[in-house]
């Protein structure tokens, strides 16, 4: 679905992250991690098209994002915030993109809203707005929005940020019945430990002092089997941090 090479990501010309080399597999939950600062979210802004790549190149399903004329997103998005429009309805929302980039009726277009707003969960809160749900609410509706054109990838950015931990359980659960139940591609900023371990199939680990990956593969046995203590210290730090208080 993805392959990066040699990519360098950043700001204003200055990279944050050289020499990125991945993969990311049809079918397969991918997790971006790493520490505060290190540039997850900035790789993530570069996959989807919203900040430019300083040095080498990416394609996701073996087309190079960037010019020609605009086309059908193939992926969806859920940001950190969910960025739901605040003065549009849920159902308004989540057919924005259904009315932007198809020629769908109405009739049929608020067919798909209620079948994307039940698929997460919020059939029956079509005419509510963003500011009437909780915090893990409008993240199911911001996850609604990003699969109204059925997109086989799905980009999500921190989406257990600032959820209690039943919430964030959840979420996951619903992030595992997309991936298993519907075949959708996941790709995942996060740190949350319990996320990582419960849906993550593959992960990448960014290292801000490096400047690049220093690690890749299945979560648990970078968890188990790392040697290098960058790696280690990331994986353990709830661990580590128990320890210290008992």
């Amino acid at each position: 679905m993805i392959r990066a090479r040699n990519l360098a990501i950043g700001y204003n010309g200055t990279a944050i992250q050289r020499r990125l080399d991945f993969d990311v597999q049809q079918g397969e939950v991918f997790l971006i991690l790493g520490g505060s600062g290190c540039g997850k979210s900035t790789l993530l802004r570069t996959l989807i098209g919203l900040q430019p790549a300083i040095q080498g190149e990416f394609q996701i399903e073996g087309v190079v994002p960037g010019g020609g004329e605009p086309r059908k997103p193939g992926f969806g998005v859920l940001f950190q915030s969910s960025a739901l429009f605040g003065s549009l309805t849920l159902a308004q929302n989540v057919a924005l993109p259904l009315s932007t980039w198809t020629n769908l009726d109405q009739d049929t277009i608020q067919t798909i809203v209620r079948w994307k707003l039940g698929l997460v969960g919020l059939d029956g809160f079509e005419n509510h707005m963003p500011s009437e749900l909780s915090g893990g609410m409008r993240k199911r509706a911001g996850i609604a929005r990003a699969l109204a054109l059925d997109p086989p990838l799905l980009f999500l950015d921190e989406p257990g940020a600032g959820l209690d931990p039943i919430t964030s359980a959840e979420l996951d659960g619903l992030i595992h019945t997309l991936n298993r139940g519907f075949g959708v591609t996941v790709v995942i900023v996060t740190h949350e430990l319990q996320s990582i371990y419960e849906i993550g199939d593959r992960c990448i680990m960014l290292d801000r002092d490096a400047g690049t990956a220093i690690a890749e593969g299945r979560p648990t046995d970078l968890r188990d089997h790392s040697e290098d203590p960058r790696v280690r210290r990331f994986f353990h730090r709830e661990t580590r941090l128990t320890q210290g208080h008992a």
